[in-house]
């Protein structure tokens, strides 16, 4: 039976330490490293000693898991990328997958779920949760309602308070493009203003909530 390295990567310390006592205790997982940051973990991984990064999506400043996952994964024979987190909005899932994680876990999964969601990732297999499953499905199954990428690239910047032009400047768009896009967001959710389309979302799962009130601008 082969040794899975492990590498932690996540900003709390006591997260860290409560992953390791669970992961520990299994013979066939060694953890080799930690990082509190992501940038470290990006970092930590180019010596090639580990097999699995266990990462979270939310640091404290700096880069992000996806974009830390983005950054690992693009490596030759890079370690497989597990995305352990409490935000279970689509948009955090699609982000995460599509930036190359092997599997993708919330916070309060049992124990037992965490260790095969390594394993099996050290095995070069996907690792999701049950609920993230079920939300990858249902967004095959009705396409007609599910946000683009770039939808929901754009709902969030609405949800955070950002104008059209400011969300054009950030996303690199017209703001042309940017009133399309949201014509095409209100369509498939229903909506009739900025403030509808983000609370139907939230509701839905497909963007986190965000106390910033949207203008309907």
């Amino acid at each position: 039976m082969s040794t899975i390295r492990l590498l932690l990567a996540d900003d709390h310390p006591v997260v860290r330490a409560g992953l390791r006592a669970v992961l520990e205790s299994e013979p066939d997982i060694a953890i080799v490293a930690e990082a509190a940051t992501a940038e470290d973990a990006v970092v930590r991984t180019e010596t090639g000693d580990v097999d699995v990064v266990l990462i979270d999506l939310q640091f404290g400043s700096g880069m992000g898991g996806s974009a830390a996952t983005r950054a690992i994964t693009a490596r030759e024979g890079s370690p497989r990328v597990v995305v352990l987190t409490t935000y279970d909005t689509e948009a955090d899932i699609i982000s995460a997958v599509e930036a190359g994680a092997s599997g993708y876990l919330l916070k309060d999964a049992p124990a037992d779920e965490l260790v095969a969601a390594v394993r099996a990732a050290a095995a070069g297999q996907s690792a999701l949760a049950p609920a993230v499953t079920d939300r990858l499905i249902e967004r095959m199954r009705t396409p007609a309602t599910s946000l683009s990428v770039r939808e929901t690239e754009v709902l969030t910047l609405v949800a955070d308070g950002l104008s059209n032009q400011q969300i054009a400047q950030r996303l690199f768009l017209s703001q042309a493009t940017v009133k399309s896009h949201l014509v095409h967001i209100f369509a498939k959710l229903d909506a009739d203003s900025r403030t509808a389309a983000v609370a139907v979302a939230v509701q839905r799962g497909l963007i986190r909530q965000n106390r910033t009130p949207p203008a309907d601008r």
